[in-house]
Formats: structure tokens, C-alpha cells, sequence
């Protein structure tokens, strides 16, 4: 059994989530697909003071890239989206296993169950409009609004989400952001739902992917990444050990075990004989999936984190969508930005260390070559940065 230290499994994640070291070669549209294999989902989201965090995730690990790139991908049916971390883009060859997903777990879609069984009629116009008119966005309905907390959502918006959620419409594409529904059959053509993964099948799928995408996995940390039920999860990656399909690992002081799946068994391996060196720095969005799982971050990389773009103004102490630092291997700090675009201008609103993490040459000259690429990613012509934590930090990065 191999034997590792809290900081083997550090870098096991970071080199098995693509964060361990710099990109080598400029991005390719293919390059974005690989990615999204390796982490296991990408996570969409809305927010767009920068760049949504889809976007974000995937300038950490590729560097400069075209975003059109995943619209594109997504069009040529190579990504489909449905609910794994959350709503997510998902590689095509994934579809059976989240098929068999929204078959048979039942948790899936819950939230607006109760909703859609209150409105069969509704659910049967928008499936009948869609089958007539093809690829339709919530845009062309027109009805009342419903307050879900999240802000108001139509009536049809809800139906087209559930359709999606049961199986009968797909997501075929997204243009400016907006999501354009189609029917199952017509995206998928040749899909037949015999071939969706039974339940029992489903779960351990979904465990060797995260046990894959974490490189290195505790039983928690697994149930987490896919938002599987933590009970039996321990005796599940017990019994893929025992068939083979995971090696089991010690850590020293944990009294869990982790696991790992065979393709990183070497990558392991090499963590243990401490021959993985992190020399990336790089910005992370908060849906990141290095740091989506709070308590893992905290745990692991000493890092306390909470998004606090729906907390109120005054109540926030770091800011609006704060972008974790990550610095060889650590989680160094946080800034705060915001791209104003028609002046092409990045902000940096405020750019806080760690308590502890020492400013050195090396940090300041990373963190500043960061910020020089992202502020060109976004194509921006100017960076300004508004206050720094320690205050010696605004002058290394100037």
C-alpha cells in the first residue's frame, strides 16, 4: 500500500487536476475537451464581472484561449449539459452514465418537482412548441414571471428546465450565453435509453470518475465532487478496490483511507517520492473544481472560502466574486476584480495574502505575470489595482 503525507495528496490533486505547472503550448480548441475530461464536469455559471467562471476554469489550466471555443464544442454535440456538481458541461461519452443518472436518482431535479406536477399542461405545450418549431430559448415564450428566490424565472423557463431534467429536451447549444432546447432525439439521434446505466452501475461510475479527477480521494471528498449520498460511499470504494478497479493508500495522521484510480497510480507514486514540484501561479474561480468542495480547500489547503456575490454589500470582506491565488501548490490569497469593459480597463478592487504567506520575489513576480496574462485574456488594455493586504504587495505588482 502506498504511503503518503498531506502534501504527496496536494500535489497528487494539483498535477491530477491540471494546476500543478504552467501550460507548455498555446491552447487548441481540443485542449478545452481534454481539460473537461480530466477534471470530470465543468460547472457553469452566470456571473460575469470578469469572465463566467466556465470560462475562468479553463484559462487556469489551458492559459490564453478563445471562449467561443466551448459554445463551439458544445454545438458540435462533443459536450451536453445536465446536473452533476451542479448544472454543468459534460463530456458526450458521459451521457449514459447521466441518463441513467436522471432515471433512477430521484433526487435529481427535486427541487422542482412539485412545480411540475402542478403544470402537466404547461410541460406538454412547451415539449409540443419545441417539436414544431425546433430549437426554442425561454426568449420566445412570453408569460408571467415566478419569484424563486434567485430572481424572477418564466413559467416556460421552468418547463424547459424540467423537459430537461426528465429526458425529453437537450440543451443543443448555447449563443450569447442564451440556451437553446431541442428534443432528445433530435440531438441524439441515435440514443437509445436501453443503453443508460442502471443505478448500482451509475454510482460506481460516478465515484471512479472523481476518485480519477482528484487524483487522490477520500471518501468524502468523493461523494462530495458529483453531490453523491456520503452514506456507503466508504464501503463503495472499498468494494471498486477490492474488484481491482481502485488501489487503496494511507496517509500519514488521517485515519481514512484514500484511493486512487490505476491511471494515477504513477502520478501517486511520484508524489510520494516528492518528485511533483508545483511552480504554477494562476487565479481560480470560486467554482473551481480544486476548491468548489469548502471544507476540502479548508482541510487540505488551509484555505477558508465562501463565494459572497449574494451577500450583502456591507456584510462582505473580501469582495464580489474574490478569485483565490494559487502559488505553487498553495492557496497564497484572494483579489477582487472587476473588467470594465467599455474602457478596457481590469480592476483589481482589492488583492489580499494569507495570513502568514510571506512576500517574496518569487510570489510578487508571479502573481504579476498572473495578472499581465489575465488582463490580456480579457482583452484589456489597462490594470489598476485599487488597494493590497500587506500594502508592500501594491508595489511588487506595479
Amino acid at each position: 500500500m502506498i504511503q503518503l503525507t498531506p502534501e504527496a495528496v496536494r500535489r497528487a490533486m494539483l498535477a491530477a487536476q491540471g494546476l500543478l505547472t504552467p501550460p507548455t503550448a498555446t491552447a487548441a480548441k481540443a485542449d478545452l475537451l481534454s481539460a473537461i475530461r480530466q477534471m470530470g464536469y465543468l460547472q457553469i455559471d452566470t456571473i460575469q464581472v470578469v469572465q463566467r467562471s466556465q470560462n475562468l476554469v479553463l484559462w487556469s489550466r489551458l492559459g490564453d484561449y478563445r471562449p467561443e471555443w466551448l459554445d463551439e464544442l458544445h454545438a458540435e454535440g462533443q459536450l451536453f449539459e445536465y446536473f452533476a456538481h451542479a448544472l454543468c458541461y459534460l463530456p458526450i461519452e458521459y451521457y449514459p452514465t447521466f441518463r441513467g443518472r436522471g432515471l433512477h436518482d430521484k433526487r435529481v431535479g427535486r427541487y422542482w418537482r412539485g412545480w411540475a406536477e402542478k403544470h402537466p399542461e404547461l410541460l406538454a405545450r412547451v415539449l409540443e412548441a419545441v417539436r414544431e418549431n425546433g430549437p426554442l430559448s425561454s426568449m420566445d415564450f412570453d408569460s408571467e414571471r415566478i419569484e424563486t428566490g434567485w430572481g424572477g424565472v418564466k413559467h416556460e423557463r421552468l418547463a424547459l428546465d424540467r423537459l430537461v431534467v426528465t429526458g425529453e429536451l437537450m440543451v443543443s447549444k448555447r449563443e450569447n450565453f442564451r440556451r437553446y432546447y431541442d428534443l432528445r432525439e433530435r440531438v441524439l439521434p441515435d440514443w437509445d435509453d436501453a443503453d443508460a446505466q442502471d443505478f448500482e452501475t451509475v454510482r460506481d461510475e460516478l465515484a471512479l470518475k472523481a476518485v480519477r479527477a482528484l487524483g487522490v480521494g477520500r471518501a468524502d471528498w468523493v461523494a462530495n465532487y458529483y453531490y453523491l449520498l456520503k452514506t456507503g460511499m466508504a464501503q463503495r470504494l472499498d468494494k471498486l478496490a477490492e474488484e481491482g478497479r481502485l488501489h487503496q493508500a494511507a496517509v500519514a495522521g488521517w485515519d481514512q483511507p484514500v484511493y486512487i484510480y490505476p491511471d494515477n497510480l504513477t502520478l501517486a507514486e511520484q508524489a510520494a517520492a516528492g518528485a511533483l514540484t508545483p511552480t504554477y501561479t494562476t487565479l481560480l474561480s470560486p467554482f473551481d473544481p480544486l476548491i468548489s468542495d469548502r471544507d476540502r480547500a479548508l482541510e487540505l489547503f488551509n484555505f477558508d472560502y465562501r463565494l459572497e456575490s449574494y451577500t450583502p454589500a456591507k456584510d462582505r470582506q473580501f469582495g464580489f466574486f474574490c478569485l483565490p491565488i494559487l502559488h505553487q501548490g498553495r492557496l497564497v490569497g484572494r483579489l477582487d476584480p472587476k473588467a470594465h469593459r467599455k474602457q478596457k480597463r481590469m480592476e483589481v478592487r482589492a488583492i489580499y495574502l494569507e495570513p502568514g504567506v510571506t512576500l517574496d520575489d518569487e510570489l510578487g513576480a508571479g502573481l504579476k505575470q498572473t495578472l499581465t496574462q489575465f488582463t490580456a485574456w480579457n482583452r484589456m488594455d489597462s490594470l489598476e489595482i485599487t488597494t493590497a493586504d500587506p500594502a508592500d504587495l501594491l508595489e511588487a505588482l506595479v
